[in-house]
Order: structure tokens, then C-alpha cells, then sequence
């Protein structure tokens, strides 16, 4: 019994179900601590060259957080789905639905990197930057994004050991990619003996390697896993399970893109501030990840836990383990908040010596450390709710909130009012603090398990749990409703 399959136990205390998701939990905030670093490592060596570098390298990522959306989404079908698989004793369902998330990641990632090829120009265009930026990120993009469907494998095969429990092989699989990244980083930005400084085509270039490496190790780890049984005739385009998985990821990633679409309306409030806001507010938000990083491996364990938890029928267990989990979160986060208000202007400074630049990070990063603990449990719930197969309720909310709050705030705060970079992090935090509130108040009230719904006569009869099972098994259909 792996360490998430001891959830299931009964009679656990307190101690002993913190001591369990600390064990599930610390693998997946190391993996995000350096998958954070990926994009941290970037940020650092372009910063050398120039602001223009930085803000093509912001604008490029804004549009991968797009693509990046898609793929979490489709993560996180895959791992929901085999969380309550798993926790209802059936792995051979659990590794059929992997099989079909590697197929859909396969298809996606491929349309992703010819949408790049085509129309990488008019995608960045469309945030307004300035021609010099433009210029430059078209390049950065076309070498990072074309290649996308190792971004997207990276995703989907993480969620695929976690749907098993298994944390600490992604964790191992993306320090091996930082490593190679960092290494790379520095020999083709700057030039190493024969290798000539590149600039920012060589940090486009390391990410794709990095990300090739860390492709072909968490395969490796895949194969190793004996709860994960692939089989050859299984690797046919399934409609049954696809639907599935589509009916978990499509709103998970309609609620990303709500957020990311609605970020490029406010970044190109942010461009209109002026090239070193715009920079500044790239930098803080990249310091700002590493805070992430404890939440995002929380929240990966909350939907571990859930989903099992959901799959086994133990509803009251599900809430109380995402309770407990947001809680010992938000403790982290509070000293992470601590850490970002004192050291934000002097970290800062490590990325430009523009004083302006530097003045504007310290004043983002000390209004987000006001904010951590609400966003330590938005990011929890949303993966417990995730867990729960209801995906749809932080799509709907996302979108309100972004659009209603975050982004009309910004242009009031920040443009109207003239606050500037201190306008935007406001806006940001009043959009995550509404959002936290919604989605606690929703679970205390247990509208938030999708599980709890009654079926209909009609899905009790079309309720197929195995695709070639003519006749519906319904012990097993309650389980993943």
C-alpha cells in the first residue's frame, strides 16, 4: 500500500493524516520549486542581456500560460480520474485512462506547436507590445512553443504517476530538467569555448532540451511503476474514455484560460504603464512563484487525497482532509508572505539595477505577501474540488471574478486612478481573496462533491465503467460519479 492508499484507512488521527500529507506533499513542492526554477532561470540570465529580453520572454510567456492551461487540463483529468480508480481498487481502469491522456496530449501538443509555427506574430501582437520586443519574442516563441508537445508530455506523465500517488518520481524527473536547463542556460546565452553566446534563442534552446531530458525520464519512471499497467491494444483512440477525460479537463482548462485570456486584457493595461513596469511586474511575478511552489505541491496532494477519498465513497473524509489540508498551507504561506515583505526589493535587485525597476518589484511583492494565506487555500480548494470531479464550479467562478474584479479593478486602480504597479497587485489580490472565501463557504455548505449528486435513470443505465462491458456495473459507476 503506497502512502496515499493509507488515507483510506480508518481511524486516523489528526497527527497521523498530517504526517500523510506532508509525505505526499513535500515531493510535490520540491518538483514545483524547480519547475519554478525553469522559468526563474530564464528570467535571470535574459535580465543580463536587457529589459527588451525580459519583457519578449513575459509577453512569450503569457501565451504559454495559455498552451500550458490546456495541458494542466488535460493533467488534470488524467489524475483525477485514476485517483478514484485507485481508490476504488481498480488499476487496470486507472491505466487505461493514462493511456488515453498520453493520446490526447499527443494530439493537442501537435495542433499547440503548428498554432505557433503559423501565427506565432499576430498571437504576440496581440498584447501591444513594442516592435524591438516584438521582434525578439517572435523568435523565443517559435523555439520554445513549436516543439510544445514536450511541455504538454511533461504535464500529463507528472499526473499520471501522481493519479498513482506517486509524487516523488515528477519531483525527481524535473530537478534532472532544471539541472540540464541551468547548465545550458548559461554555456548558450552567454558562450562557452566553441559554443558562441546565442542571447535569447540560446535560453529558448536550453528550455527545449531540459524539457526533452525530463520527457524521457518520466517514461522511464512510468515503466517502472507496477500499478501502471499499459498494454498495446489499449493504445486506440477510446470515445467512452475520452469523454471523460474531456468532461473533467475541458472546464478545467476553460477556467486557466479564463485567467490567462483575462491576463493578456491586463497586461496590455500593464504594457500601456510603460516597458519597465511591465518588466518590473514580469520579475515580481516570477519571485512571487516560489511562494507558489508550497501551495501548488499542497494542492497536488489535496487532489490525490480527495480523489481517492471520493472514489472509496468517503465523502466526510474528503472535506475534512481538504480542510486540514488548506490550513497547514496557508501556515506556510504566511512566512513565505513574511519573507517576500522583507527581502523583496534586495531579491529585486539581483534582476535589474534600474532603480525604478527594482523600486516598483519591492512595492508588488510587499502587496502580495499581504495576500498569501488567501491564496494558499484558493489554490488548495481548487485542487480538492478538482478531486472531487467538480470542475466546473472554479471555472464558473474564475470567470466571473477575473473578468467582473481582477481586470476591471486593474484598469480602475492602475490606469484611471494612476496607483500604476501598486493599482495591478491590488487588483490581483482582492480577485484571490473573493475566490478563497467563495469556495470555502461552498465546501462548508457541501455543495462542492460532485459524488453527492443522485444519478438519473438514464446514467444509471448508460453508466459504462469499462468501455467493453456491455452491462452497467454499478458499484463501480457510484464510484466515479
Amino acid at each position: 500500500m503506497n502512502v496515499a492508499d493509507q488515507t483510506l484507512k480508518k481511524g486516523l488521527s489528526t497527527n497521523d493524516k498530517i504526517k500523510i500529507i506532508i509525505i505526499l506533499a513535500v515531493p510535490a513542492v520540491i518538483e514545483n520549486f524547480f519547475q519554478t526554477m525553469l522559468g526563474f532561470a530564464d528570467t535571470f540570465f535574459v535580465a543580463q542581456i536587457g529589459l527588451d529580453e525580459v519583457s519578449a520572454v513575459g509577453v512569450t510567456n503569457a501565451i504559454l500560460a495559455i498552451y500550458f492551461a490546456i495541458f494542466m487540463a488535460i493533467g488534470v483529468g488524467v489524475n483525477v480520474l485514476m485517483a478514484n480508480a485507485t481508490g476504488a481498487g481498480d488499476y487496470e481502469r486507472a491505466s487505461k485512462v493514462a493511456q488515453q491522456g498520453v493520446i490526447l496530449t499527443t494530439i493537442v501538443g501537435g495542433l499547440t506547436g503548428m498554432l505557433t509555427l503559423i501565427f506565432a506574430e499576430p498571437l504576440l501582437s496581440l498584447l501591444g507590445v513594442e516592435q524591438q520586443v516584438l521582434e525578439i519574442g517572435v523568435v523565443y516563441f517559435r523555439i520554445v512553443a513549436v516543439p510544445s508537445i514536450l511541455m504538454a508530455y511533461m504535464f500529463v506523465m507528472s499526473s499520471i504517476l501522481r493519479g498513482v500517488g506517486d509524487t516523488k518520481s515528477p519531483m525527481k524527473a524535473v530537478i534532472i530538467a532544471n539541472i540540464v536547463n541551468i547548465i545550458l542556460d548559461y554555456i548558450f546565452i552567454f558562450g562557452f569555448l566553441f559554443i558562441p553566446a546565442l542571447g535569447i534563442v540560446g535560453a529558448g534552446l536550453a528550455g527545449v532540451i531540459a524539457r526533452l531530458v525530463g520527457t524521457f525520464v518520466l517514461i522511464l519512471y512510468i515503466k517502472k511503476n507496477n500499478q501502471i499497467m499499459f498494454q498495446k491494444n489499449w493504445w486506440r483512440f477510446d470515445k467512452v474514455y475520452q469523454k471523460e477525460l474531456l468532461g473533467l479537463g475541458a472546464p478545467a482548462a476553460g477556467e486557466r484560460l479564463a485567467m490567462r485570456i483575462g491576463q493578456v486584457v491586463y497586461f496590455g493595461f500593464i504594457v500601456a504603464l510603460g516597458t519597465s513596469t511591465f518588466a518590473a511586474h514580469q520579475i515580481a511575478g516570477n519571485i512571487e512563484t516560489f511562494s507558489y511552489m508550497i501551495a501548488y505541491g499542497f494542492a497536488a496532494a489535496a487532489t490525490i487525497i480527495v480523489g481517492k477519498q471520493v472514489g472509496a465513497g468517503n465523502y466526510e473524509e474528503a472535506k475534512s482532509y481538504a480542510k486540514l489540508i488548506s490550513i497547514l498551507s496557508a501556515v506556510f504561506m504566511v512566512f513565505m508572505g513574511v519573507l517576500l515583505f522583507i527581502l523583496g526589493e534586495w531579491i529585486g535587485g539581483f534582476f535589474s539595477e534600474d532603480p525604478v525597476v527594482v523600486s516598483e518589484i519591492s512595492i508588488a511583492l510587499k502587496i502580495a505577501a499581504l495576500f498569501q494565506p488567501f491564496l494558499a487555500i484558493l489554490l488548495i480548494l481548487t485542487g480538492a474540488y478538482q478531486g472531487a470531479r467538480n470542475t466546473k464550479y472554479p471555472m464558473y467562478l474564475t470567470t466571473i471574478v477575473m473578468w467582473l474584479i481582477r481586470t476591471l479593478f486593474v484598469y480602475l486602480l492602475a490606469i484611471q486612478m494612476q496607483l500604476g504597479i501598486a493599482g495591478v497587485w491590488v487588483a490581483i489580490g482582492i480577485d484571490i481573496v473573493i475566490r478563497a472565501v467563495v469556495m470555502w463557504y461552498r465546501m462548508e455548505k457541501d455543495k462542492w462533491i460532485k459524488s453527492k449528486k443522485k444519478m438519473s435513470f438514464k446514467d444509471k443505465v448508460e453508466c459504462q465503467c469499462h468501455p467493453k462491458t456491455k452491462q452497467p456495473n454499478m458499484n463501480e459507476c457510484v464510484n466515479n460519479y
